[in-house]
């Protein structure tokens, strides 16, 4: 390997275009590793003009047209196959180091393929683990043959990079303890949001998500109803995009509320979302599956009271647990209800103090930290 080796990652979403917590991730990873890396980004033409293009030291590389990624309420199966069959100019590229997200699987195939031919090591980057289980329900019997391909994929990295040690405990599970596995979880921008200031439009509640069946907004909005229905008025900002946008505004009409919900579907940038954050008094997190919540970390680091479900696979659960100011509540509306009221009577009782500084352990998760690891562990 060269002294500034190149690296090559492969993945069919990124930020500004697609709007999510890994391709915020990728954003970020790969603007600073470009300080000690020559960085070149595989992915789908997001962008009109030509299919190379550079941004803050990276080069983007449309390897095909776009395609939308959902079909409906699921990930699209043709987008996913075109985008692996593209994958093979990766054979005609130089690179040090092809580094992968494993979302959604097929581009795996193809690409130990590539590394093989080319002898490079693959590393995947692994977000989340769904398990036979979650593949039947997401599925119904073609989740047998969807377990199948997740559980073979998970062999083919030479290296694996998990989002969170629960996801490492269960690559660890299926793969023994011999894996190459190293933890290194989502970020935060903490300048970022040290430099943001409160938006003038506040309210109650506010969630960050894709607009995903998963992410069960659909509940939040039953709390809601439920807490008006109390007697409580509360507001609640509704923050992303996602095949469910029409669903949950015909549900909110259809509880009664939606002139108490705030849907944004326009925050792009970074700073208007922390300004956002911050312009609500608890966060709401009501996902059934989540790889590690990126978007519970950016409210712990904006100081906002978060409260999540106890869902299995909801391993976001985990970074609330750790927050001193942090509710886990049963996974069912009547409950996510009582957890939000509560949160927000405590808010009441703490109005007029000194702002909560937020959980020091945050600073755990600046991007520059997990850039180090990622680097140092492989082009050290």
């Amino acid at each position: 390997m060269s002294a500034r080796p190149r690296v090559a990652l492969v993945t069919d979403a990124v930020h500004p275009y697609s709007f999510g917590g890994r391709e915020i991730r990728y954003h970020e990873l790969s603007r600073l590793m470009a300080v000690d890396a020559d960085v070149h980004v595989y992915t789908m033409r997001w962008w009109d003009g030509p299919a190379r293009l550079t941004e803050s030291a990276v080069t983007l590389h449309g390897i095909t047209r776009y395609r939308p990624l959902y079909r409906g309420r699921r990930r699209s199966f043709r987008q996913a196959l075109v985008f692996a069959l593209a994958c093979l100019v990766l054979l005609r590229r130089r690179f040090d180091i092809l580094k992968v997200d494993h979302i959604p699987q097929f581009q795996l195939f193809t690409l130990r393929l590539v590394a093989t031919v080319r002898r490079k090591p693959l590393i995947a980057t692994w977000h989340e683990v769904w398990g036979p289980e979650y593949w039947r329900d997401y599925l119904g019997w073609g989740g047998r043959l969807a377990w199948w391909v997740e559980r073979v994929s998970m062999r083919l990295p030479d290296h694996i990079i998990a989002a969170s040690p629960q996801t490492a405990d269960r690559l660890t599970r299926y793969l023994g303890p011999g894996a190459s596995i190293m933890v290194a979880p989502n970020g935060i921008d903490l300048s970022a949001v040290r430099a943001s200031s409160p938006d003038p439009d506040t309210t109650d509640l506010v969630v960050v998500s894709r607009l995903m069946v998963h992410k069960r907004l659909d509940m939040l909005l039953d709390a809601v109803a439920r807490l008006h229905a109390e007697g409580r008025p509360v507001t609640c900002r509704v923050i992303g995009t996602g095949p469910e946008e029409q669903a949950l505004h015909e549900q909110a009409a259809r509880l009664g509320i939606a002139h108490a919900v705030d849907f944004r579907h326009d925050v792009r940038e970074q700073k208007d979302l922390y300004s956002l954050l911050k312009a609500g008094r608890v966060f709401a997190f009501p996902s059934e599956r989540e790889g590690f919540g990126i978007a519970v970390l950016e409210a712990l680091a904006c100081g906002l009271p978060v409260v999540t479900t106890s869902a299995s696979d909801n391993l976001a659960q985990h970074l609330v647990t750790r927050s001193q100011r942090g509710l886990v509540c049963e996974h069912d509306p009547a409950a996510l209800a009582l957890a939000l009221g509560t949160a927000l009577a405590a808010q009441d009782a703490l109005d007029g103090a000194d702002p909560w500084p937020g959980d020091p352990w945050v600073v755990e998760y600046s991007w520059e930290s997990i850039a180090a690891q990622i680097s140092g562990r492989f082009w050290p």
